[in-house]
C-alpha cells in the first residue's frame, strides 16, 4: 500500500506521512523520533547529538507510558523499564537521560526512514556516529518539509497514529471485536462494549487527516486540523446523515469510520446532503484501503463494518451508493476541485 499511497504524489508530505502511517510498527519509538524531528525541523537545526535528542525524545514515551504501559512487542525493554522507574520516583532525569543516549535509538535511526522493505527516496536524514558523539544530521528535505503548510498538522496526526497503536496493543481483544466510533459533539474517536468502559481514543480530525493527505476530501484543497485556523476543516458524513435510518437498516452505520471524510468548510457546507458524483466513490474506496493497509484500530473497524475483501467493501459501498441516490434528488460535485492524489 506504501507505493499506492504515493502513486501520482512523491511529494515529500507524502513520503513523512507513509512512515508514520505505514511504517513498521515494533515499538512505539518511531512516533517519538518522528515527534522529536519535526521539534528539530522547527527549531531549524541542522545536527543534533543523541545526548541533545534524548529529552526531547523521551518526554513523549514518558507521558504515553502514564496512559498505556505496553509500548512495544517486546518482553523486555532496558530503555522502557528505564522510563516506567523514571516515571515511578526510581531513577533521576540524569540517569534516564543516559540510557535514553544509549539504547533509546538502538534500531528506531536505522529503522525510521525504511518503509515497505525499503529506504524512502529523499531522507530527512543521516546519521553520522564516526566521531565521539553520535549525531543526526537533518537534511535539506526536513527543512524544506517545514516549509509546507502540511507540516502545522503533522504533530496532530503522529500524536493520534500512536494514539491507536498503542490502544490496540493494550486493549488486547480480538480485532473481530473492534470497533471505533465517534462522539459527534466532541469530535473524538473512542472504543466501548460489553468488555469495557468507553475509552477515548483520540482526536478524529488528527486521525483522518493524514489519509486523505491532509486536503480536503472533495477538492483537494488544504485543510488544517488546528483549532482557531482560518482553514479548519469539517468532519463530512460522505453518504448524508439525513439517510441514516435507511442505511442503518441496510447494513451500514452512516456514523462508521468508513463514511466520514474531512473537507474544506465551505465545501462542506455546499455539499450539504446531497449525494456526491459516483467518481467520488472510488476515492472513498481507495481512502478507506489506506487504513486498512495501515492496520490498527481504524482498518479493523472498517473491515468489520463493510467487508473482510476487497470485493465486498465495493460491493459494500456500492449498495449504499445506489440506495442514497434512491433518496436524493441531485448529485453534487464541489464548485473547485483541484488535482486528486488519490
Amino acid at each position: 500500500m506504501f507505493i499506492s499511497f504515493q502513486e501520482n504524489d512523491p511529494s515529500l508530505e507524502s513520503q513523512w506521512r507513509s512512515i508514520i502511517l505505514f511504517g513498521k510498527n515494533s515499538a512505539t519509538y518511531k512516533f517519538a523520533f518522528g515527534k522529536s524531528l519535526l521539534e528539530i525541523a522547527s527549531q531549524e537545526k541542522n545536527i543534533i547529538s543523541l545526548r541533545d535528542l534524548s529529552p526531547i525524545f523521551v518526554n513523549s514515551i514518558l507521558e504515553h507510558l502514564k496512559k498505556n504501559d505496553k509500548q512495544g512487542n517486546s518482553n523486555s525493554s532496558t530503555f522502557l523499564d528505564a522510563c516506567r522507574k523514571y516515571n515511578n520516583g526510581d531513577i533521576d532525569y540524569d540517569n534516564l537521560l543516559s540510557v535514553t543516549e544509549k539504547y533509546g535509538f538502538v534500531n528506531v535511526v536505522d529503522a525510521f526512514q525504511n518503509v515497505n522493505g525499503g529506504i524512502i527516496p529523499r531522507k530527512f536524514y543521516d546519521k553520522d556516529y564516526n566521531g565521539i558523539k553520535k549525531n543526526i544530521v537533518i537534511t535539506d528535505e526536513l527543512l524544506k518539509l517545514k516549509e509546507s503548510f502540511q507540516f502545522t498538522n503533522f504533530n496532530e496526526e503522529v500524536e493520534a497514529r500512536w494514539n491507536l497503536v498503542e490502544t490496540a496493543w493494550n486493549l488486547e481483544i480480538n480485532p473481530n471485536l473492534l470497533e471505533v466510533k465517534i462522539d459527534e459533539d466532541l469530535q473524538t474517536l473512542f472504543i466501548e462494549g460489553d468488555f469495557m468502559r468507553r475509552k477515548d481514543i483520540s482526536s478524529a480530525k488528527a486521525s483522518l487527516n493524514g489519509y486523505q493527505k491532509g486536503k480536503c476530501f472533495y477538492s483537494f484543497q488544504d485543510i488544517s486540523i488546528n483549532s482557531g485556523d482560518e482553514n479548519l476543516c469539517a468532519i463530512d458524513h460522505f453518504f448524508p446523515h439525513v439517510h441514516k435510518v435507511s442505511i442503518n437498516e441496510s447494513g451500514g452505520n452512516v456514523n462508521g469510520i468508513w463514511n466520514l471524510v474531512l473537507s474544506d468548510k465551505f465545501v462542506n457546507l455546499s455539499k450539504s446532503a446531497k449525494i456526491p458524483e459516483l467518481r467520488y466513490l472510488e476515492r472513498l474506496y481507495k481512502r478507506n484501503e489506506f487504513y486498512i493497509a495501515s492496520k490498527h484500530p481504524l482498518g479493523e473497524t472498517i473491515v468489520n463494518q463493510t467487508g473482510r475483501t476487497s470485493s465486498d467493501r465495493k460491493r459494500f459501498l456500492q449498495k449504499q451508493y445506489d440506495l442514497s441516490v434512491n433518496l436524493s434528488l441531485q448529485k453534487w460535485k464541489p464548485v473547485i476541485e483541484l488535482e486528486p492524489f488519490f
